[in-house]
């Protein structure tokens, strides 16, 4: 049987229409990004329609965000993002299952996990990328933070190399 990772895009967007949610899977935290009645009534009648709301096992938490550590993708990474990545994980390898997600960062770990991808109301990433950091005001580059040490401007991100 095919299953679905389902994030909160699923909820957000209203792209799945007539659809059999007893092959989705999601999990709790997921209601915390939904922001409007409307995504709280479609995540609703996913409940009321079989959608199974699962807890994410601690280790594949834990091998995600070693991942998104090593991508640099940890600080744009909510906890329900990284819970949904580790629940996709644990499917991987046991089912046919698909990550269902707009959000790039999780695209981005999720492609290096070698798990399926397909996006919501998106189109899906091209490459798999490694993030640092650029100082708007001299240029320097660091592998994090906020604020530049050398002249105290914000950083921005940008992709440092493809994988």
């Amino acid at each position: 049987m095919k299953y679905y990772i389902a994030d909160s895009a699923v909820f957000i967007m209203d792209g799945f229409k007539n659809i059999n949610y007893s092959s989705f899977i999601t999990v709790a935290s997921v209601t915390e990004e939904l922001r409007s009645d409307e995504a709280v009534m479609r995540y609703e009648i996913a409940r009321e329609n079989g959608i199974r709301v699962e807890v994410p096992e601690p280790d594949k938490r834990n091998s995600v965000i070693e991942i998104a550590r090593y991508t640099r993708d940890l600080d744009e990474l909510s906890k329900t993002d990284i819970d949904i990545l580790a629940k996709a994980l644990e499917y991987r390898d046991k089912e046919n299952i698909t990550l269902l997600t707009d959000d790039y960062a999780i695209q981005n770990v999720a492609e290096l996990l070698k798990i399926n991808i397909e996006p919501v109301a998106q189109k899906k990433i091209k490459d798999k990328l490694v993030w640092e950091k650029e100082c708007i005001g001299c240029k320097k580059r660091f592998e994090s933070g906020d604020t530049c040490p050398i002249c105290g401007s914000k950083l921005k991100r940008k992709s440092k190399r493809k994988v």
